[in-house]
């Protein structure tokens, strides 16, 4: 089974462990992984200035706008490449917390810099972070299910129709934290709404992760849930990758077998993405 890792947080990302990508690029050897993606979080919404849109350079804040953060990540990117050459395929990546009215901005960003690989992805409704389980509480106590139907899917929606995206990463991430709130209810709160927004992924030829994190924290289904992969291939998705959405090095590669597995339960097939292209993972690079 040809094992790949789409989603790696190295310190870069502000809410991540101080671990460098040459570090995880050894993990990755260690745990005979063929290729991987670091996604260092890009968040862009202006009234969330002061909390999220920073990253991490040399181990201070550093504006996410301030676009030298990017010269020093594809640097230490290039040099891993180089160095890991002959076991690893190492690529370049980014996981944008999207916010309609900032595609112009992300949209300069992107087209500047040469990245592989572009993860698209809901992590703030209505400028509150449905990710962190502090904000979520409040969001979630102050929501109904109609509410989050409502906006989730519309703010989903915006983010595919802007073309930026290659993947889109947890699509149900409002289950982290909506389950305990509201129980099993919310497990079906997409059904007649996802529908056709899988559709217009289908036909843009955008991707959709399967994503581990879910495990770590309790869910019993990774992120999307099998009722959803199921919907996403009828739709006729048909790109797909695969992530730990690791944060730390010990959470590197989690249940990315049981993740592979799942997708070929589905007849459907793991991807990679050189220079924004998607590729179906079915050769080894060695």
């Amino acid at each position: 089974m040809r094992k790949t890792d789409y989603h790696i947080h190295p310190n870069y990302s502000v809410d991540a462990a101080p671990v460098t990508i040459d570090a995880y690029c050894a993990k990755a050897v260690d745990l005979e992984l063929e290729e991987v993606c670091f996604t260092t979080h890009l968040e862009i919404d202006p009234d969330r200035r002061e909390s999220d849109n920073f990253v991490m350079v040399n181990g201070k804040k550093h504006s996410s706008f301030d676009w030298t953060w990017l010269d020093h990540y594809f640097a230490e990117l290039r040099e891993a490449q180089q160095a890991f050459k002959n076991t690893l395929s190492v690529k370049a990546g980014v996981e944008v917390g999207f916010f309609p009215g900032q595609e112009r901005a992300l949209e300069r960003i992107l087209t500047n810099y040469p990245f592989d690989f572009v993860l698209g992805a809901i992590h703030c409704v209505n400028h509150m972070n449905i990710s962190s389980k502090q904000e979520s509480t409040h969001f979630f106590q102050n929501s109904s299910l109609t509410t989050i139907r409502r906006d989730y899917f519309n703010t989903l929606r915006a983010a595919i129709e802007t073309g930026l995206f290659d993947s889109i990463a947890h699509v149900d991430l409002y289950l982290r934290y909506g389950l305990v709130h509201f129980g099993p209810a919310v497990l079906t709160v997409h059904r007649g709404v996802i529908e056709p927004i899988f559709a217009e992924m289908a036909r843009r030829g955008m991707g959709l992760e399967i994503n581990t994190s879910s495990c770590r924290r309790g869910l019993k289904d990774f992120h999307p849930t099998r009722e959803l992969i199921g919907l996403a291939a009828d739709a006729g998705i048909r790109v797909f990758t695969v992530g730990s959405d690791a944060h730390a090095l010990h959470e590197l590669g989690d249940n990315i077998d049981a993740a592979l597995a799942l997708l070929a339960e589905f007849n459907l097939t793991n991807h990679i993405f050189t220079q924004r292209q998607a590729i179906p993972y079915i050769y080894s690079s060695f």
